[in-house]
């Protein structure tokens, strides 16, 4: 390469941010497209009550940032969308972000061997690589629900929170009892006049103790940036040789664990007996995402609180018709159903080389060479894109080795030891058929429903323990990919 490389990275949250800040260490050129008008992706977009971390936010940090500030265990969203707008301002990132400029498009010219990145606004910026920091929590997935647009009151997703619409004293429905449902479920348990948790399918649920830091921690973290990442280190390699570790085996000891701890929590402190068997899963623990919280089963039993199991039936103007035709008054619905994970880069229009659209090239499904790279898309990076350990590992952690995979990479051409960065069709094909089979024998296949599996029914996250996806994404096997 005879020039400095320049990027365009697609999306300022988490990923994003990072990848700014790196780009930035090095001297190199860049641009940030940003379809909102402020950072933090997920954590900018989910405003619900109730939402905070599930995991440690020590853990949620970045490893060259560590944060001695959070005031829980797993802080509140607001807190962690507060860190993502320090780290931008620390690193002065915002005059390189567009924001409210979604990209519309990425075309790749081989003759120049660069993308053609342009945004809703109309601005192009032609560069040599792109980073598509984009997430998989964003494109809100609402069920196909008979009358869903009869209903005459307030109804939204949980990550489009409508804050003008008064909860106080309301008959509130809320369908959705996954994490975001749960921690929703606590915070308005006190709040509605009535709250009917509409529930499909009952969850693991894994208590957690809600620890308070106190200001004295927090001043020897601040004053001792040893003990803060000793902190962070301890908690990172726990995670990884543990929990992220054990859901690869439905089988394992720490399955087991979970199990029974999940079930002790549950008998303990569920009194009604109906209630009790209700709210217990039929499945291995982690087969859909472990619910995490302190004060979900606390919720459920107050007197304001119903839990209406099954599917539902329909809407109509005044509320939600359950799975035995019950009718359920309502002033509200909040519809805490997740999201459409297989979204990526999509909607925006991806050509790659020969003219190829990307969502030709995943009319399957969306698959990446370990996660990264796309066959027939020189110079693409996806950071958290598809078959990541979204499951299993830090996001914030997965997504810092991909960033120094793709660094690693990027360096391999400025070198001229690659052309362009281009996994073979050979290399991407068998590192899918390995990660299928590996998949299979997960704790995610064993027999539950969730938003893990793919059209086939197959867990489409990363299925390998954390040491191979470190030792992946240390160096790249450059007979994998294109020298041309």
């Amino acid at each position: 390469m005879d020039h400095e490389p320049t990027f365009a990275v697609i999306g300022a949250g988490m990923s994003g941010i990072a990848s700014g800040v790196k780009l930035q260490e090095r001297g190199y050129d860049f641009t940030i497209f940003e379809k909102a008008a402020t950072v933090g992706g997920t954590w900018r977009e989910n405003t619900y009550p109730g939402i905070a971390c599930d995991v440690p936010s020590h853990i949620y940090s970045y490893s060259f940032d560590l944060n001695p500030e959070w005031s829980y265990l797993c802080s509140p969203g607001a807190e962690i969308q507060e860190y993502f707008e320090r780290i931008t301002d620390k690193y002065d990132l915002r005059p390189q972000i567009r924001f409210e400029d979604p990209v519309v498009s990425c075309i790749w010219s081989e003759d120049d061997r660069r993308w053609t990145v342009t945004g809703a606004s109309g601005h192009s910026v032609v560069v040599d690589f792109v980073i598509a920091a984009t997430g998989i929590l964003h494109h809100p997935s609402i069920p196909t629900i008979e009358g869903l647009d009869t209903f005459a009151g307030p109804l939204f997703h949980s990550a489009r929170w409508d804050h003008e619409v008064e909860l106080d004293g309301k008959r509130i429905g809320l369908v959705g009892t996954g994490s975001t449902g749960v921690q929703i479920t606590g915070a308005l348990a006190d709040v509605a006049a009535e709250l009917k948790v509409f529930m499909r399918t009952a969850q693991w649920v894994s208590p957690v103790d809600q620890v308070a830091y106190t200001e004295e921690e927090k001043q020897a973290w601040r004053t001792d940036a040893d003990l803060l990442r000793e902190m962070h280190e301890s908690m990172q390699q726990a995670f990884n040789d543990g929990f992220a570790t054990s859901v690869l085996d439905g089988k394992s000891d720490l399955v087991s664990a979970i199990a029974q701890r999940c079930t002790e929590y549950l008998d303990t402190q569920i009194a009604d007996p109906e209630l009790r068997e209700l709210l217990r899963p039929d499945y291995t623990p982690a087969c859909k995402r472990l619910v995490i919280s302190h004060n979900f089963y606390d919720a459920v039993q107050k007197p304001s609180v119903t839990v209406v199991p099954g599917q539902i039936r329909c809407i109509d103007e005044t509320g939600i018709v359950d799975a035995e035709g019950v009718h359920h008054d309502l002033d509200i619905i909040v519809m805490a159903t997740g999201f459409q994970v297989d979204r990526f880069l999509r909607p925006m229009t991806v050509v790659g080389r020969d003219g190829v659209l990307l969502d030709d090239a995943w009319s399957d499904r969306p698959s990446a060479y370990l996660s990264v790279t796309v066959p027939g898309f020189p110079n693409l990076f996806m950071l958290n894109g598809p078959n990541s350990p979204v499951g299993n590992f830090s996001l914030i952690q997965t997504a810092e080795l991909q960033l120094d995979y793709t660094l690693g990479l990027v360096d391999m051409v400025a070198a001229e030891q690659l052309a362009v960065v281009a996994p073979t069709a050979e290399a991407a094909e068998a590192f899918e058929e390995e990660r299928v089979e590996a998949a299979k024998k997960t704790v995610w296949a064993t027999g539950c429903r969730s938003w893990y599996l793919d059209d086939r029914g197959i867990p489409f996250a990363w299925p390998f323990p954390f040491d191979r996806f470190r030792t992946e994404m240390a160096e790249a096997r450059l007979s994998d990919y294109e020298r041309v």
